[in-house]
């Protein structure tokens, strides 16, 4: 059988070692583009052969053996030229990369369907990571897998940004954009690692983008739970403590409960008369027993000016307004465990970018008032109407609904006193 030398004679005096290369001559004729190279700080062989369209390219072999590199690349070349002829299906396919794979790593090529490769990812995870994680691993993952539907058994390689990014939607639609992006994160990561496997070329999960959180309004707050109010309470000073009672027992704005004055109640009417800021409307509110044994409890005095709460009172007619007394609360927040500190670091996005809310603040009390009405039974006019808000149904001037029927309806609020 002749043979045929693939470099020059030159090389191979200087190289003899390399003389195990010599190929049947018909067999390098059919294979003559392809040809080998090293590159610096890389210990394997590439690859150098035609695609399908034309073009050269170089690919690493993932050995330093030179004999099975040389039979890899022509693989390769063998692939492409299948490719170009239009022969070059699915079951070819998966059949290269085994050969190519096996020749590389001397052991068969692991099961490349998507079901198969998460579940041994998986498997590895939970080596490395706490159960918590591991098991929030498994979620993503068995709902990505149903997501996928009869794709998750087929190659890896069918997994594209869309089927990533419709599941991210998916779960953004049902659970919180946070949710999303983090479900997002791990599959960036268990892709990752089909990647660096060489099972596939691209991490699909790294084309998709996190989602942006919506910017939080007073109307995306929630309201507290009973044992949360009653966690603020505890770690609120005295000045405060009031202030959250009559934020949740009247329901109204922090800046107007800031200013309330001794004039503005009538303890034996047991009500509380004032007119909001915001929306100038005039409120006449019952004072909840529980609040009204708060208020009977506070040295007033006899000046009507005087306000109820001082510190409050004066920051608010210094400066006009209540954020200050936002970050005072948010403080109270952070002591109760229902927030984070905030930091004071520069952000790098200047002084104008909007600091994000937090999803409970002072103004949730409104929310947690009228969702303990509403959850009493008080009808949905009755508790819009107990805290003022602002609808085409209720006058912006006067309140309709008589201060008896507002009466009964704050009987039914919980006492968090207790």
């Amino acid at each position: 059988m002749r043979f045929y030398w693939h470099f020059s004679i030159k090389k191979l005096a200087r190289h003899p070692q390399t003389l195990p290369l010599l190929l049947p001559l018909e067999l390098y004729e059919r294979h003559i583009m392809a040809s080998l190279r090293k590159k610096d700080r890389s210990p394997f062989w590439f690859a150098c052969y035609s695609l399908p369209d034309g073009r050269r390219t170089q690919r690493s072999t993932g050995t330093d053996n030179k004999r099975k590199a040389l039979t890899i690349a022509i693989k390769y070349e063998d692939a492409a030229r299948e490719a170009a002829a239009g022969r070059f299906i699915e079951s070819r396919a998966r059949k290269v990369i085994a050969d190519i794979y096996t020749l590389a790593n001397t052991e068969v090529l692991p099961n490349s369907n998507t079901r198969a490769f998460l579940q041994v990812w998986l498997n590895r995870k939970s080596l490395e990571a706490d159960d918590g994680t591991h098991e929030r691993y498994t979620g993503v993952v068995n709902q990505f897998l149903v997501h996928l539907g009869p794709k998750a058994d087929t190659d890896i390689k069918k997994v594209t940004p869309t089927s990533v990014a419709e599941f991210r939607d998916a779960i953004a639609g049902r659970l919180a954009v946070s949710t999303a992006n983090l479900t997002l994160k791990i599959l960036r990561s268990a892709f990752g690692a089909a990647r660096r496997e060489g099972l596939i070329d691209d991490n699909p999960a790294e084309r998709v983008a996190v989602l942006k959180k919506k910017k939080k309004s007073d109307s995306d707050r929630r309201p507290f739970t009973l044992p949360e109010l009653k966690q603020l309470l505890k770690v609120a000073d005295e000045e405060w403590r009031g202030m959250i009672l009559f934020g949740f027992y009247i329901g109204q704005r922090l800046g107007d409960i800031a200013l309330i004055t001794r004039q503005k109640l009538d303890l034996e009417r047991e009500e509380v008369k004032l007119k909001t800021d915001k929306t100038g409307r005039l409120q006449i509110l019952p004072l909840a027993a529980p609040l009204l044994k708060y208020v009977k409890k506070l040295r007033l005095g006899d000046d009507p000016h005087a306000p109820l709460f001082p510190r409050a009172f004066g920051i608010v007619e210094r400066q006009g307004r209540t954020g200050n007394l936002s970050n005072q609360f948010h403080k109270i927040l952070v002591a109760a465990g229902l927030a984070e500190k905030r930091s004071h670091h520069s952000t790098g996005k200047g002084r104008s970018a909007a600091r994000e809310l937090n999803d409970v603040s002072f103004h949730s009390l409104r929310h947690t008032a009228t969702s303990q009405l509403k959850a009493a039974g008080v009808s949905d006019a009755i508790a819009r109407e107990f805290v003022g808000h602002d609808s085409e149904e209720v006058s912006n001037s006067y309140t309709h609904i008589p201060t008896d029927i507002l009466r009964k309806a704050a009987r039914k609020l919980p006492d968090i006193l207790k």
